[in-house]
């Protein structure tokens, strides 16, 4: 009998993959005297967030339908914090704000935090995506996940841009409206809007792509 089950493991290399990140955070602090990356651990905080309301969801959709109160307040909250995960990939820009000992030192940490975090918001939409696959057809599930991917592009932009946060959306919700409102209602007068929607958009949308055939490949067994 094994020790522990495929989602255990799987847990596992989660929180070790956040350990290692963590660990190199702590060696570049260490050796720059600087704690100026200290926001890459509150950003892969985030993004265990959704991770862990995915499970809350499907703990409940085993005894209620998605259209219950629980399972819709769950899918609401999974769907605030999930751009967090995918959001942590614009940090690369801050690569060239601070000088510091060894720049390629930074970039692979930077990219062990964002790995870790864009891996637990695969992850979790990954789990999402299987439960809609048993209440609607393949394609509209699929559909679905687009429909998704297109709205954290799109909080990428808010976030990034704008500077507002998944917080935001529960704490001044009329503030975050009425500055994204023109943006809504007349997005052709930003250009550069639609560029990073877009650009996050089909970034996300390929690698879960990948994510997704992959995972099929493995379960399938087929080499």
């Amino acid at each position: 009998m094994e020790k522990y089950t495929k989602q255990q493991r799987f847990m596992i290399a989660l929180l070790g993959s956040m350990l290692v990140s963590v660990a190199f955070f702590g060696y570049g602090a260490w050796r720059n005297h600087s704690f100026e990356y200290s926001y890459f651990l509150w950003n892969l905080f985030l993004a265990w967030i959704p991770f862990g309301l995915t499970f809350w969801l499907v703990r409940i959709l085993k005894k209620q339908l998605w259209s219950s109160w629980p399972a819709l307040v769950a899918s609401f909250l999974w769907l605030v914090f999930l751009p967090n995960s995918f959001y942590m990939i614009s940090d690369f820009i801050h690569l060239q704000n601070v000088s510091r000992v060894d720049i390629l030192y930074d970039a692979v940490m930077f990219t062990s935090f964002i790995y870790t975090g864009v891996l637990l918001g695969m992850s979790s939409l990954y789990l999402i995506h299987l439960e809609l696959k048993k209440r609607m057809p393949p394609r509209q599930a699929g559909y679905w996940i687009g429909l998704t991917l297109f709205i954290c592009s799109f909080a990428i932009y808010v976030g990034r841009d704008l500077r507002w946060n998944s917080w935001d959306i529960l704490t001044n919700p009329g503030g975050l409206l009425f500055d994204v409102s023109d943006r809504l209602l007349h997005p052709s007068a930003y250009p550069q809007m639609l560029v990073t929607i877009l650009t996050f958009f089909a970034l996300l949308g390929s690698m879960y792509t990948m994510f997704w055939t992959g995972a099929a490949l493995l379960r399938s067994g087929k080499r």
